[in-house]
Order: structure tokens, then C-alpha cells, then sequence
């Protein structure tokens, strides 16, 4: 599976954290003949994460790097064709390795939810990568890859059927078992961090375009809340009887499928309008519980944002999962999700896309995305689109993901509805 001349195909970068080991896993199960290495902050600890993988994996290269010494990360990008990394929270930790990536024009994937980090990073490095050949690709994990690439399948299926641009199209988490990550959490609390007591900052954060790379060539369409409550007949007649709340990644996968639709030359359609939300179901509490999610996630968003700086740093570190840590083997088997995502297009089709996946999102469904999306950028060349920059999942590799999903264990389908 050699790319050309890099030493490596994959580089894993914190494959010692838990999500990392999992990674690892899947590589070491389905990176066939794949050039991987792996890389961390301790040899010794890496060394016993290599002795916990298939004889496969045992001759895997081990390389020592870490953020607070950019040298180190400059060396490893070098060496690679690709780069995964799970070591966040990536405000804090990230931009060193996407510099290294793409001052070296390697290609780079990871798991960041946290659109502020990212805005950054499309500010400081979007051109770099474009001078230098390298694909930036954030969001490769359940954040965002389901929302990203079921919004792609639509638009492959509509444009195949010669059916218009999509334009309502509303993403709807019907089935979901499992915990957020530590890693999650701790993004979480450091968006809120970097927006509290940040007018500008907090502007950018609450723009459904913060990610764009033209904001004056995007739809106004007034008012577009993260967390909006509505009966699901008003999303579509396949969810009579249900009631659903805003989906609490909203924030940042609406962005990203906003920009995937910005970098393909609004391909999705110029009035392609987009949103996500979770079903609280269909009991005669349900519109209540609707009401009071959407409500809370507003507030913590909006509360949250503006006061979050008067919390101690240290009590909110004390209180949730850390990030490293994760739920038993048998928690991260027994858990999935299925998504649905309605689209209307211009003449009227409806259409449906059906993504699921077993193990828990947060942990084993996310390292097998991640994994694959590693892969796709290593092996699939061909397959990948002509952008380079600082990308996303759909723009960068959607064909390729697309394709990959079925033996990946991931289910991804589209259903013409009327």
C-alpha cells in the first residue's frame, strides 16, 4: 500500500490515550499491508500498547513526540503520508501538529469538536496546506463523519437522480446507546471556556458559518438555533408521533456540513438549509422533555458562554470523565447508534439517508472512523478529491468513505421517499 516516498502510510499520534489504543485495534485489524507507526509522548508506554496488538502490529515503528516541542512533530510529518491523531483537547494541544502537517504537506486527520480551534486553524494554515499539497481534515470521528457523509450520500443520490439540490435537510439521531468521551468533554468545556467572557469570540461561535470560507456568499436564513424543539411530523411524515430536541453536537456538526457544502462549490445547492436533533420519543411527556432539552442546551450554550470563567477551572476537571479514560470492553461492544437524515431537494423528491453502526459512539464506533478515515487518505488516492487545505471529512475523502464503509461495518443507505 506504498503512497510514495514518506516512510510511513500512517503515523497514529497518541495511540497511549484510550481512544488511541483503539485506533491502534482497528488498524492493526484492518491496515492490511499498510507502513504504520506509532507515536506518543513515552516510548515505554508505547512500547506496551504495540505488545497489546496482533502479531501484525509487533514490528510497528515506535516514535516519541509531543506538542510542547514542535521539533519533534516536524520530524514525525515528515515522515509520514498521513497523520491520525487523537491527542486534545485540540485547543490546546493541536495546532503544533497541523503547523508540522502542514508545513510538510502530509495529510492529517483527526477527532476535534470544537469549531473555534478549527477556525483557527483554516486562519493560520488553509493556505500552507494548499502551497504544499496536504489535506487538513478535522471532525473524523462520530464528530462529524455520520452527519457529514450522510449529507454527501444525499447529495450523490439526488444528483444521480437528477433530482435538484438538496435544500431543507434535517439530520435526526433516532437510536443512540453510550456515553460521551472524556476527550468530548473536555472539548466541550473548552469551547465554553474560550467563549466566556469573549464578545467576539462568542459572535463567531454562535454564526451557523463560522467555518465558511466566504460568508458573504452564504444564505441568510434568519434565525438557524443549535437547539431547536419540534414535533417530528415537521421534519417529515416518517416521524409522526415523535417529539425531538436539539442533537448536543449540533453546534459543531451543522458547521461542518456547511463548510463541506462551502468547499464543493455549494454543490449541495445554494439554499441548501440544514439542521440536527434527537428524538425524545413519542410518550405524552415527550413534548415536555423535548422542551426542556432544547432549553437546557441553550442555556448551558448561551449561560454557559458568558459566565463559564468564573467556574474553577480545576472543580469542572474534578467532575467529568478525564479525557483518556473510557467505559469497559463490554459497554463499548453493547453500544450504537442509527441516524436518520431527510432531505427535500429544489423539484420536490424527498430522501432519506440511514447511517448506523454498532459499538459505542463515543469509543469503539469513533476509533473504527477514525481508523478508516486514516486509511482512506493513505490508500485510496484515487479516490480522493483534488482539495487540499484545511478540509472535512465529506470534501476531502466522501467518495473514498463511502465506499470503505461496508467492510468497515458501517451502514450507510439512501431511500427515495416519495
Amino acid at each position: 500500500m506504498s503512497t510514495g516516498q514518506r516512510e510511513f502510510d500512517i503515523v497514529l499520534y497518541g495511540a497511549t490515550g484510550f481512544v488511541g489504543k483503539l485506533t491502534a485495534e482497528y488498524l492493526a485489524k484492518a491496515g492490511g499491508t499498510a507502513r504504520i507507526a506509532l507515536a506518543g509522548r513515552s516510548q515505554d508506554k508505547l512500547l506496551a500498547v504495540r505488545e497489546t496488538l496482533r502479531e501484525t502490529a509487533q514490528s510497528w515503528p515506535l516514535i516519541t513526540a509531543e506538542a510542547s516541542q514542535p521539533s519533534t512533530l516536524n520530524a514525525m510529518a515528515a515522515r509520514a503520508q498521513v497523520v491520525v491523531t487523537t491527542v486534545g483537547p485540540y485547543n490546546r494541544y493541536g495546532l503544533p501538529l497541523v503547523a508540522a502537517c502542514a508545513g510538510a504537506g502530509a495529510d492529517y486527520a483527526d477527532l476535534s469538536g470544537e469549531p473555534m480551534f478549527m477556525r483557527e486553524s483554516i486562519d493560520r494554515y488553509h493556505k500552507q496546506a494548499i502551497d504544499t499539497g496536504a489535506r487538513i481534515v478535522h471532525a473524523c470521528g462520530f464528530d462529524s463523519i455520520p452527519s457529514d457523509l450522510s449529507v454527501f450520500a444525499l447529495y450523490r443520490r439526488a444528483s444521480d437522480d437528477d433530482a435538484g439540490e438538496l435544500a431543507d435537510t434535517t439530520f435526526v439521531v433516532r437510536k443512540m446507546s453510550g456515553a460521551l468521551s472524556g476527550g468530548t468533554i473536555a472539548s466541550i468545556a473548552d469551547v465554553v471556556r474560550a467563549t466566556s467572557g469573549d464578545p467576539e469570540t462568542r459572535r463567531l461561535l454562535e454564526d451557523p458559518y463560522t467555518l465558511t470560507p466566504d460568508r458573504a456568499a452564504e444564505p441568510e436564513f434568519g434565525a438557524q438555533p443549535d437547539y431547536p424543539w419540534r414535533r417530528g411530523a415537521q421534519i417529515a411524515p416518517e416521524l409522526d408521533g415523535i417529539w425531538t430536541s436539539g442533537f448536543l453536537m449540533a453546534s459543531t456538526n451543522t458547521r461542518i456540513v456547511r463548510r463541506s457544502n462551502a468547499l464543493q462549490d455549494w454543490a449541495y445547492g445554494s439554499r441548501f438549509r440544514y439542521s440536527e436533533c434527537q428524538s425524545v420519543g413519542s410518550s405524552a411527556l415527550a413534548p415536555v422533555a423535548s422542551a426542556m432539552a432544547a432549553g437546557v442546551g441553550a442555556m448551558v450554550s448561551g449561560l454557559g458562554s458568558r459566565y463559564f470563567d468564573k467556574v474553577p477551572e480545576g472543580l469542572v476537571d474534578r467532575v467529568v470523565p478525564k479525557p483518556g479514560s473510557g467505559p469497559s470492553e463490554r459497554t463499548r461492544e453493547r453500544g450504537h447508534y442509527k441516524i436518520e437524515t431527510y432531505a427535500t431537494t429544489t423539484t420536490g423528491v424527498r430522501y432519506r439517508a440511514t447511517m448506523s453502526q454498532q459499538g459505542d459512539p463515543g469509543y469503539k464506533a469513533t476509533s473504527v472512523l477514525l481508523g478508516e478515515s486514516g486509511l482512506a487518505l493513505a490508500a485510496d488516492r484515487d479516490r480522493l478529491s483534488e482539495l487540499r487545505g484545511v478540509l472535512t471529512p465529506a470534501a476531502a475523502m466522501g467518495d473514498a468513505l463511502l465506499a470503505r464503509f461496508p467492510a468497515a461495518g458501517v451502514s450507510l443507505s439512501v431511500d427515495r421517499l416519495n
